[in-house]
């Protein structure tokens, strides 16, 4: 598995191309495809990888206007915590579970707060996730109750993972479970 990181300037929003070349099949998804640009199309047709899904975090425009450039180029299995996204039906995830895409076990969390939607996925030793937990902050929320909600649900699903994880989220740096459990400003230990 490798990941490439992509950055949208338009928002400053992060998009993840990861890629399988394990097997017959070289294979490929995104996780929150808020820009397509020429260097990804490049980088898939390059594998050459055959991009069987993408993975939505939360409906949020910033995360998912490339959706249409990609559906128009591919056909992807769409995946996300809301029915529909971006005019694309997708293959709806509710609560926690596991789902195979691009020949890789990807596990995936919901982590509402930020939005009903958000969803957290991980693949391999990396946690995807999106808005609801950046370097240093957790997502930002409309009411006080959802942001308990949010905290709690980050230290339920995020914070029981192991302390090397690496977290690779939505806008900003990479980080690391063990660096947000002891200096995300917005976490009170």
């Amino acid at each position: 598995m490798k990941i490439y990181f992509h950055l949208s300037l338009e928002e400053f929003t992060n998009c993840y191309l990861i890629t399988n070349d394990a097997g017959e099949k070289k294979e490929a998804l995104i996780i929150d495809p808020g820009k397509i640009n020429e260097k990804m199309i490049e980088q898939i047709e390059a594998g050459p990888y055959n991009l069987t899904g993408v993975l939505i975090t939360h409906n949020h425009t910033n995360h998912v206007s490339g959706l249409s450039t990609l559906n128009k180029i591919y056909s992807p299995s769409v995946y996300a915590g809301d029915y529909e996204v971006s005019g694309t039906r997708t293959i709806l995830l509710r609560g926690d579970g596991e789902i195979e895409v691009a020949g890789l076990k990807v596990e995936y969390y919901s982590v509402p707060g930020h939005t009903m939607d958000s969803l957290v996925y991980k693949i391999g030793d990396v946690l995807f996730t999106g808005d609801t937990l950046t370097s240093g902050i957790i997502g930002g929320t409309s009411s006080i109750y959802s942001k308990e909600l949010l905290k709690a649900k980050i230290d339920e699903k995020i914070f029981s993972q192991t302390d090397r994880t690496v977290i690779m989220p939505g806008h900003g740096p990479p980080s690391t479970v063990m660096s947000e459990r002891l200096y995300n400003l917005d976490i009170s230990r």
